[in-house]
């Protein structure tokens, strides 16, 4: 039985199903990545089995990635965190290992630069973190912490971004801070 030039082969198992489930995704939110075919991206997929179990970890997570155009001068298939809020598997955590070991008590699990790394993941930019709300309506309830530039790194602080008033914010923190409804939205290049 040949198999179908619609749909390129997704293995077998819980990456068959994985995959299925990212298929139906991209195919239903078409708006979020013009002139990309599934089949593209599902080559892409076929030869990076570490992209494929970074992409496990972003759904596990509750990030339900998609691949999404990140501004109009993008050239790389990125899968991004579409879930409407921050990803569940995500939250509580503070902005790195710096401000994880800064805190004298009360520590959160983890911090997102080291759950992004644990994944093989980057945490969005604030300018990619704008390119995805303007393929939707994100973090209305949550926030998301967001690549920090160095400067305010080192002054100890770092930024995270979320969406009210129809507006896309962003802010700054204490890096060593964490809160219930603040979590990370990644990026997965292919």
């Amino acid at each position: 039985m040949a198999k179908s030039a619609a749909k390129p082969s997704t293995g077998g198992g819980k990456n068959g199903a994985l995959l299925e489930t990212l298929r139906e995704r991209f195919e239903k939110n078409s708006s979020r990545h013009k002139g990309i075919s599934w089949q593209q991206v599902a080559q892409k997929l076929e030869a990076s089995p570490a992209k494929v179990a970074a992409l496990a970890a972003m759904e596990t997570s509750g990030g339900e990635p998609d691949v999404v155009t990140l501004g109009k001068k993008a050239t790389a298939i990125c899968f991004v965190d579409c879930s409407a809020e921050s990803p569940a598997g995500r939250r509580s955590v503070c902005y790195d290992q710096k401000a994880l070991e800064s805190r004298k008590e009360h520590r959160p699990k983890n911090s997102a630069m080291a759950m992004a790394k644990s994944m093989g993941v980057e945490i969005l930019s604030e300018e990619e973190y704008r390119a995805l709300q303007e393929c939707g309506e994100f973090d209305l309830k949550t926030s998301s912490w967001i690549l920090t530039p160095p400067g305010v790194r080192a002054l100890g602080g770092a930024l995270f971004c979320d969406r009210r008033y129809d507006q896309v914010f962003t802010y700054h923190n204490g890096a060593e801070s964490y809160y219930a409804a603040r979590g990370f939205r990644a990026v997965l290049r292919l």
